[in-house]
């Protein structure tokens, strides 16, 4: 299933064009590295009805699955963005919030200030995070995984499995656009991709030589973490100045992708070892296979 986002900076400063927005990016960057699709953003002043009219134009004529706010969750006079939110869902999903405070929580004692509010538009879920970079990509985070499987549900009229929820694959031609568009473009001689399929063949048959039966399908997971560092650790390497990675979870079948790796570097030695050092680290630390007969 493909899934569609949009993300409103909500900001005075920033719809004045007297503050670069950086959150807003940032959770672009964070839903297309999930397979998102952002199709829709906007940088809005603060108040009730800019907000209002911005959150029902993305739920009722844009059909926008997901929609996430950055910014005016605080306790300024003009942080209004939960009310606004409250005032166009039709029913709070305030388990949302409640996980990213607790996150939050655990960084800061002040986190537990934080307004954000989060409820469902028809088939459209709505969520508030906080203005600063930081703390948005941090309570994203800590309920991105939850946010997609909300997003099945409300399309599914709750039927999705949540043992066997699988991820759309990112866009590569958006991963090497995002690439070009990166302070350390000019640098980059050469890209070199990575994507990895559920096939039919058994593990055991192609490395040792066992005979073993068709594979119809794979259960597979990762640890973010360790996913998170490999990363980096790809992105210190001599002469690497772009790394992206994505890896699928759940319940795959045969032919369904399971991971997609992108690497821009200076010259090809330098990226073709820094190819092989992630996907190694990725297959070898990261994720967990569980083949399926």
């Amino acid at each position: 299933m493909g899934y569609t986002a949009a993300v409103i900076t909500v900001s005075d400063k920033g719809a004045r064009g007297e503050r670069v927005d950086t959150s807003g990016p940032t959770l672009c960057a964070l839903l297309e590295e999930d397979g998102w699709d952002v199709v829709y953003t906007a940088i809005i002043p603060d108040g009730l009805e800019p907000v209002q009219a911005a959150l029902t134009d993305c739920a009722d004529r844009r059909k926008v699955q997901l929609v996430l706010t950055t910014g005016g969750t605080g306790f300024s006079p003009r942080d209004v963005t939960p009310e606004a939110t409250l005032a166009v869902v039709e029913r709070e999903a305030p388990g949302i919030p409640e996980a990213m405070r607790a996150e939050s929580m655990r960084i800061t004692p002040r986190g537990c200030l934080s307004r954000s509010a989060a409820g469902i538009r028809g088939r459209t879920l709505i969520v508030n995070l906080p203005g600063s970079e930081k703390a948005a990509r941090e309570n994203f985070l800590a309920v991105r995984d939850a946010l997609r499987h909300g997003v099945d549900l409300l399309l599914s009229n709750g039927s999705s499995d949540c043992g066997t929820s699988k991820k759309a694959a990112p866009s590569m031609d958006q991963w090497l656009r995002e690439a070009k568009a990166s302070p350390d473009a000019a640098k980059i001689g050469m890209y070199l991709t990575h994507s990895g399929v559920v096939r039919e063949t058994a593990r055991a048959t192609v490395r040792d030589g066992c005979s073993a039966p068709p594979v119809r399908g794979m259960q597979f997971s990762y640890d973010r973490g360790k996913m998170e560092a490999a990363v980096h650790a790809a992105r210190q390497r001599e002469g690497i100045y772009f790394v992206k990675a994505w890896l699928n979870e759940g319940e795959l079948q045969v032919g369904d992708d399971i991971m997609r790796v992108l690497i821009g570097g200076d010259i090809r030695p330098h990226v073709t070892e820094a190819l092989h050092f992630l996907v190694g680290e990725l297959k070898s630390h990261c994720v967990t296979e569980t083949e399926l007969y």
